[in-house]
């Protein structure tokens, strides 16, 4: 059996959850779906799927041969495109990753339009809150809000957000000030699951070099930002996001950043892909169409993340304990 053509069915099974699936979208029977990944796991000497009556499941090997097939896949692609003389029309399949919030909130009406006006290029975002090697599972763009680790990405800079800790007014007026990082420990925190759930940190104070690592008790943890912004909408707690998370709940003053003297410096957003993908037309179009619209976006959310110049902490009305 010819290997590519199984890795073809090793893939389309998996993108579809099942053998019976692959055997539909290949056209292939379902004995020549199970003989191609039975030749795969011949040829590599371990199994590469746990199979159910309904479902399959990659083994530890498999995902690590699944994420080559891809790649290894998407070059054949791309290579039979460029042999074709395809190579300066975009077309086929752009891959694209973010976190959940970005990808709904700000990547995907870009992608949408990008979508509308060339009609020869599919999109498939992967929103994800992991860590994702753009090389090792064959992505070509990401959006990423970090300082970049020197690597072979090409990063196309954005904007910057900030790390705010954030509450609402509601919640502010009845619980103690807050006036430096320490007074967090007589609040209610809602904490999210990536961004500290032991401590919060902070600059040094001036003089010293040492960042202030301040210790948290949370009520409640997420993963996930609508959840923890929510709740401290409805008056539960306080928490710590990116800007861009909450700029319209700053700007129609429903939430209100504190320790806004106490904010890190900014972190970066870039557009990022891997070396050399800048000259496959699919991403080439895809970045010269959205890098003005995210620049713009992004702008608009720094400027409605602004800490109002007379948004003072109300006056407190009680002291309520956080416990």
């Amino acid at each position: 059996m010819d290997r590519i053509d199984a890795m073809k069915i090793f893939v389309a099974a998996l993108d579809e959850g099942s053998l019976a699936g692959a055997s539909r979208k290949t056209g292939r029977s379902a004995a020549a779906v199970s003989r191609a990944i039975a030749f795969l796991e011949a040829h590599v000497g371990v199994p590469l799927l746990h199979r159910t009556t309904r479902s399959i499941k990659l083994s530890d090997a498999g995902e690590r041969y699944a994420t080559a097939c891809r790649k290894l896949l998407a070059d054949l692609d791309e290579a039979d495109r460029q042999a074709a003389g395809e190579r300066s029309v975009p077309r086929g399949t752009l891959t694209i990753t973010a976190t959940v919030f970005a990808g709904v909130e700000v990547l995907r009406p870009i992608v949408d339009d990008f979508m509308e006006q060339y009609p020869t290029v599919n999109v498939r975002m992967y929103l994800l809150e992991r860590p994702v090697n753009l090389i090792d599972e064959g992505m070509d763009l990401a959006l990423r809000i970090t300082h970049l680790a020197d690597s072979t990405l090409v990063a196309h800079h954005i904007g910057d957000v900030r790390r705010v800790v954030v509450a609402s007014p509601r919640y502010l007026a009845t619980h103690p000030r807050i006036e430096e990082p320490a007074d967090l420990s007589k609040h209610h925190i809602i904490a999210m699951q990536h961004m500290g759930q032991d401590s919060w940190t902070f600059p040094p104070l001036a003089g010293s070099s040492v960042p202030r690592a301040v210790p948290i008790t949370p009520r409640l943890v997420v993963n996930n930002v609508q959840a923890a912004v929510a709740s401290v909408m409805d008056g539960h707690g306080i928490t710590r996001v990116l800007s861009y998370h909450v700029a319209s709940e700053i700007k129609q003053r429903s939430l209100q950043i504190v320790l806004a003297d106490a904010e890190a410096a900014p972190m970066p957003v870039n557009l990022v892909s891997p070396y050399g993908r800048l000259s496959v037309p699919k991403v080439r179009a895809f970045v010269d169409f959205a890098l003005p619209r995210l620049r713009t976006r992004f702008a608009c959310l720094s400027k409605d993340a602004a800490t109002p110049p007379d948004a003072a902490i109300p006056p407190r009305r009680g002291r309520v304990s956080a416990g």
